[in-house]
């Protein structure tokens, strides 16, 4: 079952999409991170969602604006395409290989819940940034709370998927990283979720024998294919990245655990560290990023100039006086 969150005559609704498009409102539900929540697992919003398909149709989905299919309670990104690790460090580190602690355990940042974007919503280039990336990944959304889980019983806490798109300021984020916190602003301005939400037992049929979901992933920038991998070349699957995200903490409904970018051309950063040149270039105003996902759908997005940055003045240097 497919979910969308939507705006239609200034209303904000939840409906469940059919294969033609056709939206079945939902109609109490404005939110679909609420409903997720008040649904308390598959099943539950499963069953919602058919009630909903007992009630006269809605508008078509070309008729209304599709807003982020939900908006997360917190979004952990993973990193776990070894191929992307490879190209990425050349990129914006300077060097090469993947890190042996790397393969230890599935590791990942938090980034803003609060710059979550659209399909065909407009993105702008983040303040004082020239190296705007895209990173095509796909996010699995948690929707009953646990802690401490197992990978076998991360499975029932994993409500459904949607495609992800981190985009990144490889200029800022490749200055931040230096400090040896990770990256902040350079991942901080704007995350792309959509078209849909995919809910988890249609994908099932995806799934290989070891675990992993087997779904086509491709990234075009202005019509030209640019990237093209499978997901299931992740190191880990999503339930096991889900009991690494409750260790020792919660996981809670509407938080979202993204994959990480995919291999193979997942993100401009990784071809320019392989190919040892910036080709293609960085994203500008009025280039358009689209990503597709088997079973999930298209995500598309524009970038648009963005606004300068407030200056502020370097760190002090201090002379350590004490009392």
């Amino acid at each position: 079952m497919r979910f969308a969150a939507y705006e239609h005559r200034h209303r904000r609704r939840v409906a469940v999409v059919e294969e033609d498009g056709t939206l079945f409102p939902l109609p109490a539900a404005t939110s679909l991170t609420e409903l997720i929540k008040d649904c308390d697992g598959l099943p539950g919003l499963l069953a919602a969602g058919a009630a909903a398909l007992d009630v006269p149709p809605g508008p078509h989905v070309s008729q209304v604006r599709l807003l982020p299919p939900l908006q997360p309670s917190s979004v952990r990104d993973f990193v776990a395409f070894e191929e992307h690790v490879e190209g990425v460090r050349r990129a914006v580190e300077g060097t090469g290989g993947v890190p042996e602690q790397w393969y230890a355990a599935p590791t990942f940042y938090f980034t803003n819940p609060h710059a979550v974007y659209g399909p065909d919503d407009a993105i702008p280039v983040p303040p004082g940034s020239s190296v705007l990336d895209f990173e095509l990944e796909v996010g699995a959304v948690i929707g009953r709370e646990g802690r401490d889980l197992t990978p076998d019983r991360a499975c029932d806490h994993i409500v459904g998927y949607t495609v992800f798109n981190d985009w990144s300021a490889r200029d800022l984020q490749g200055a931040e990283m230096k400090v040896g916190l990770g990256p902040c602003k350079g991942k901080d301005t704007a995350t792309s979720l959509g078209p849909y939400l995919v809910t988890a037992d249609e994908l099932e049929p995806h799934r290989d024998a070891d675990g992993f979901l087997r779904l086509a992933l491709t990234a075009t920038v202005n019509g030209e294919t640019v990237g093209k991998d499978l997901l299931s070349n992740m190191s880990w699957t999503f339930e096991e990245m889900a009991a690494y995200a409750s260790r020792g903490t919660r996981v809670v409904p509407g938080d979202v655990l993204g994959s990480g970018t995919c291999g193979n051309g997942g993100c401009l950063a990784e071809l320019w560290g392989r190919r040892g040149e910036r080709t293609p270039p960085p994203l500008m105003p009025g280039d358009t990023v689209a990503l597709t996902v088997e079973g999930l759908g298209t995500l598309t997005n524009t970038v648009v100039p963005g606004v300068e940055p407030v200056l502020l003045p370097a760190g002090r240097r201090r002379s350590r006086e004490r009392p």
